[in-house]
């Protein structure tokens, strides 16, 4: 029987845990990813530890990079109240910089094929994919989709939310501070929140959402947050004391929250591709590796051969399971990123929170998952 060929479109953690568990059981795949390694993105850099046996299962042993693993939230209102707690499973700080070099290292070494090319078009005709790319056009059994939050594809490919404007824009850097390696902080602040938490190497993350209306008053990142962010005394400590590593911080903008389809035109979306948590809940990269065990599970244990009906039977399990894992997670991170930016239901939530402290860790494990069981 033919090995069939897998083309991954992004190369980011859904993209590259995707790689490594087919290239584990044989398969042949091919990964497109624009940029090379290493490289820094947009990211809050926190995973839950739900995602560790996982990663055991695929031979990926996390020590290996030297994560900093944390056990506490705190969470900020503007008016300087906090919450600490302990966080239900814990988890680890690690640079996307650092994560993603070491799983293409890790999916070259297992026969992984890298184009680092842009996909700037697939269609699919006759139960078979065709793939184009700025630099040829390539062929393909099946596609998965993990080229993260916002792409050029999702206008080609017609889904809906892409034609929609979204408000959001995302800033990030790695400051040298002060900082308690054990804590993943969440600061609100008018407009928006910023997480703090320390990656390797005693670096802190730090990585702001904003709502683009309250940001466009400001001529520069240093401005909005010299006006604004410093109006969270949290916030205003940090960065006054913080000395910035970075040239200056990255962004990316037009981020959308927007209900999407786990499979579009028979492509399997994964990661961001499918569906984007709010970064106050701080389990989106979480959810992108726990969303590659999902399908590669099912394309391993389902995929005996190529044919419409078996296809469109995996697509349907995909859906069921993917919509089944995390749509109650999505569903709770909109709720609460509507409460925690209206100041008056902030307030009252952590008025509540005060009182009654066991509210926290149940709020917590509504944007979390438990730990991964492995099946394939």
């Amino acid at each position: 029987m033919k090995t069939l060929h897998t083309i991954i479109v992004g190369g980011g953690l859904a993209g590259l845990t995707s790689a490594i568990h087919l290239s584990k059981h044989g398969s042949k795949v091919s990964v497109f990813e624009k940029n090379t390694y290493p490289k820094h993105k947009v990211c809050g850099e926190y995973i839950s530890n739900e995602v560790l046996p996982y990663l055991e299962y695929l031979d990926i042993d996390i020590n290996t990079i030297q994560p900093v693993w944390i056990s506490k939230l705190s969470i900020s209102t503007q008016k300087r109240d906090q919450i600490t707690h302990k966080l239900p499973l814990g988890g680890f700080g690690i640079s996307r910089y650092t994560l993603d070099h070491f799983l293409y290292k890790k999916a070259l070494e297992q026969g992984v094929t890298f184009f680092h090319e842009q996909v700037l078009d697939i269609k699919y005709h006759e139960n078979t994919f065709y793939v184009h790319t700025n630099k040829g056009d390539f062929e393909a059994d099946y596609v998965l989709g993990a080229y993260g939050k916002r792409s050029i594809l999702d206008k080609t490919l017609q889904r809906s939310f892409s034609f929609k404007k979204s408000p959001w824009l995302a800033v990030k850097a790695h400051y040298e501070s002060d900082f308690d390696p054990e804590l993943v902080a969440l600061h609100n602040f008018r407009g928006g929140y910023c997480g703090l938490s320390m990656v390797e190497d005693q670096k802190i993350n730090a990585c702001y959402l904003v709502n683009y209306n309250s940001f466009k008053n400001y001529k520069d990142i240093t401005s909005f947050q010299e006006s604004e962010i410093s109006q969270n005394p949290h916030l205003d400590s940090f960065f006054k004391n913080a000395n910035l590593l970075f040239d200056k911080p990255i962004t990316i903008s037009q981020i959308n929250f927007s209900r999407k389809k786990p499979v579009e035109n028979h492509i399997f979306m994964i990661g961001d591709a499918a569906g984007l948590i709010h970064p106050l809940c701080g389990n989106g990269m979480a959810m992108a590796i726990q969303s590659s065990q999902i399908l590669c599970e099912l394309l391993l244990t389902k995929t005996k051969e190529r044919t419409l009906e078996e296809r469109k039977y995996i697509e349907r399990l995909y859906q069921k399971k993917w919509n089944s894992t995390f749509s109650r997670r999505l569903y709770a991170g909109r709720i609460l990123q509507r409460i925690l930016l209206k100041e008056n239901l902030q307030q009252y939530s952590f008025k509540i929170a005060s009182k009654l402290p066991k509210v926290v860790p149940t709020i917590i494990k509504q944007t979390h998952g438990k730990p991964i069981t492995i099946a394939c």
